[in-house]
C-alpha cells in the first residue's frame, strides 16, 4: 500500500506510514494492524489499548502492541507513533442534506448585525445576478445589537422585483420581503395552524413567518433536483468525513431522499453511514410503516419518525407552560397534543419503529414524555427519543427513564446562554440544558450539533458537554456548570451511546472486536489537553470499515 500522509509533516513529528508486505513470519494474516496508538476503545470499562488488528473491515483483536503483533502479520501495517484513536463519531442529531444544499445558498451565520446581512445580501445579488430567487440561512437576531426580529422594509426597498427568502438559524423562522410574500399569496387575512405569521399594527406582514406558516413560502421555492441532491450530499459527506464524523443520525427525510441515499450507497457513490429518521408525513408513515418496515443495510438505518411538538426557543415558537418571559404568549405547537398521543401509539404498535420528537419547551417536554410513556406502558427497550430536550420543568424530569433517551446538542446551550433567560426567566433556567439529570434518568444520552443549525465541529460539542463554554472561552466558570458531562460520558455520547440509539451498538460506536473498523486518529488528545487545544484539534485521518476516507496534509 502507499503511505497514508506525507513523508513532511511540518506541525507534528510524527510520520504514519502503511507499508505493503509480510512483516512477520508467522501469525493470521490478517488487512492491516494499528500500533504504537493511544485508543480509546469506549469500551465497557473505558479501556485504552495500543493496537488493533482489522480485517475485511471487521476489528478482530484489540490489545498491547506485543498482543496484536506476536499475534498477528498484516498487509498493511500503520505505526501511530502514540497518536490518539478513537471510534468514529456519530453526529446523533444533523440535516445532512440540508447541510449539502447549503452550500450553494448565501450563508448569514457570520453576520453579526442587520446591517451587515444586507451588505452580505447586496454582495451576493451582485455576483449572481442570474438567480431567480435569492435564499440564505443562518440569521439570528440574539447576535445582534438590536436583538428584536427584524423586518421586511429594507429587503422591500433594496430588492423589490426578486423574492428574498432568508431562513433562520434554526430553521423554524423566515424573514422574507414583500415580492416573496405576494407569491406566496399571503395577505393581512391570512392565518396559518400550527405557526406565526407576524404582523405590525396595522395588520400587516412584517416579513416574519414562524413554523407552520413557512410552508406557506416553501411553496414557492423550486424544488432541489435528483443532482442537485446528489450533489449536495457528496458535499456533507466531505465536511462530515473532515470533521472525523463516519455515522449522521440525519433528523427528518421524505422517502424519495432515503431512497436516493440507499441508491447512491449500492452504487458506492455515497459511503458515509446514516441513520435516517422518516419525516412525519402521512405518505412517508404510510410507505414504511404500512409497506416496506425497517431498512437495514451496512450504511443505512431506517426504523424511526422524527415529529416535531413545537417550535424554537430563539424565534419563540417552543412551546412553553407559562408566557415567554420577554413576550406575551406561550409558544406554539407544530403537532398538537392529540396528534402527538395518536401518531405515538401507532408507530408503538409496530413495535419495532422509533419516535424521536423535538420537544424544545417545557410545555412540549411534558406532553411528549406523558404520550410516549401511555404508548410505550408495555415496552422493554424502544428507545423512543426526545430531540433538543432543552427546556424541562424541573418536577418532570423523573418522567425520563431507560426507555426514553435525551438526545441534546450542547453547542445549542452555549448559543443560548446568552439569551435564553431573558426569553424564560431564571426560574426556568433551572431546568435548561440538564444533561447530567437526564443522563442520570435514562442511562443515556446522545449528542449532536442539529448542523447546520450549528457547527458540523464535534469538537465544539465535546467542549460545550464537558466545560459549557463556547469557541471563545466563556464563561470561564462555565454555564450551568452543575449539569456538566465529564470527558468520559461526553466521548460516549458522541460514539457508543449515539450508536445505542439508533440499536447499532453490536455493529459500531466502540473500537471492540467483532464491529466496523470506523476510527479516526487526531493530533491532539482530547481527553487530556486543556480546551483551546481541544477546538483546534485535528483529524489527520479518517476511516470507514478499516478503509481510509480522508487524510490530512499538515502544512504551515
Amino acid at each position: 500500500m502507499s503511505s497514508l500522509l506525507p513523508m513532511s509533516m511540518s506541525r507534528i513529528s510524527v510520520i504514519l506510514i502503511i507499508s505493503s508486505g509480510l512483516f512477520f513470519s508467522c501469525g493470521n494474516k490478517v488487512d492491516t494492524i494499528i500500533h504504537s496508538a493511544t485508543i480509546y476503545t469506549v469500551d465497557e470499562e473505558n479501556s485504552v489499548a495500543q493496537a488493533m488488528a482489522i480485517d475485511n473491515g471487521i476489528i478482530i483483536a484489540v490489545g498491547t502492541d506485543d498482543e496484536i503483533l506476536n499475534q498477528y502479520t498484516a498487509r498493511g501495517e500503520l505505526d501511530a507513533k502514540g497518536l490518539p484513536i478513537y471510534p468514529g463519531f456519530i453526529d446523533s442529531h444533523a440535516h445532512f442534506l440540508a447541510l449539502g444544499l447549503l452550500q450553494n445558498q448565501l450563508d448569514l451565520t457570520n453576520s453579526k448585525s442587520f446591517d451587515e446581512m444586507i451588505e452580505m445580501l447586496k454582495a451576493y445579488k451582485e455576483a449572481n445576478p442570474e438567480l431567480q430567487i435569492i435564499q440564505g440561512r443562518g440569521w439570528d437576531q440574539n447576535d445582534w445589537p438590536l436583538k428584536e426580529l427584524p423586518t421586511r422594509h429594507v429587503l422591500d426597498s433594496l430588492f423589490p422585483d426578486i423574492p428574498i427568502i432568508l431562513r433562520r438559524i434554526d430553521g423554524h423562522a423566515l424573514l422574507v420581503n414583500q415580492k416573496a410574500i405576494d407569491k406566496a399569496g399571503i395577505d393581512s387575512a391570512t392565518e396559518v395552524e400550527n405557526g406565526i405569521i407576524i404582523k405590525d399594527d396595522l395588520n400587516q406582514p412584517t416579513g416574519v413567518l414562524i413554523d407552520g406558516a413557512m410552508n406557506l413560502v416553501d411553496a414557492i421555492i423550486p424544488k432541489a433536483t435528483e443532482e442537485d441532491k446528489i450533489e449536495a450530499l457528496k458535499k456533507a459527506e466531505e465536511i462530515c468525513f473532515s470533521y472525523g464524523i463516519t455515522t449522521v443520525s440525519e433528523a427528518g427525510l421524505d422517502k424519495e431522499d432515503i431512497l436516493l441515499i440507499k441508491d447512491l450507497h449500492d452504487s458506492k457513490e455515497l459511503e458515509i453511514k446514516i441513520y435516517a429518521m422518516i419525516s412525519n408525513t402521512e405518505e412517508n408513515l404510510n410507505y414504511f410503516l404500512d409497506q416496506r418496515g425497517i431498512i437495514v443495510t451496512d450504511k443505512l438505518n431506517v426504523r424511526s419518525v422524527k415529529v416535531y411538538a413545537d417550535g424554537a426557543l430563539g424565534s419563540r415558537g417552543a412551546a412553553l407552560k407559562e408566557n415567554y418571559s420577554d413576550d406575551d404568549h406561550r409558544g406554539v405547537f407544530v403537532t398538537d397534543v392529540e396528534a402527538l398521543q395518536q401518531l405515538a401509539f401507532r408507530i408503538a404498535k409496530s413495535e419495532i419503529f422509533q419516535m424521536n420528537t423535538h420537544a424544545i419547551g417545557d410545555l412540549a417536554h411534558f406532553e411528549v414524555l406523558k404520550a410516549y410513556r401511555n404508548a410505550l406502558f408495555f415496552a422493554k427497550d424502544p428507545r423512543w427519543r426526545i430531540e433538543h430536550a432543552q427546556i424541562i420543568d424541573t418536577n418532570d424530569v423523573n418522567l425520563y427513564d431507560y426507555r426514553i433517551i435525551p438526545s441534546v446538542q450542547p453547542t445549542h446551550a452555549t448559543s443560548d446562554m446568552y439569551w435564553a433567560e431573558q426569553r424564560i426567566g431564571p426560574q426556568r433556567m433551572e431546568g435548561a440544558y440538564a444533561y447530567k439529570r437526564l443522563l442520570e434518568r435514562s442511562g443515556s444520552i446522545a449528542l449532536g450539533t442539529d448542523f447546520p443549525v450549528e457547527d458540523v465541529s464535534p469538537f465544539k460539542t465535546f467542549v460545550a458537554a464537558v466545560a459549557r463554554q463556547d469557541m471563545y472561552g466563556y464563561p470561564p466558570q462555565g454555564f450551568q456548570k452543575q449539569d456538566s458531562l465529564n470527558r468520559e460520558e461526553a466521548l460516549k455520547g458522541m460514539t457508543y451511546w449515539g450508536a445505542h440509539a439508533n440499536f447499532e451498538e453490536e455493529r459500531k460506536g466502540s473500537i471492540e472486536v467483532g464491529k466496523s473498523a470506523d476510527f479516526i486518529i487526531l493530533d491532539k488528545d482530547i481527553m487530556l489537553v486543556d480546551w483551546s487545544a481541544v477546538l483546534n484539534t485535528r483529524v489527520v485521518a479518517t476511516f470507514l470499515d478499516g478503509k481510509i476516507v480522508f487524510s490530512n496534509r499538515f502544512s504551515d
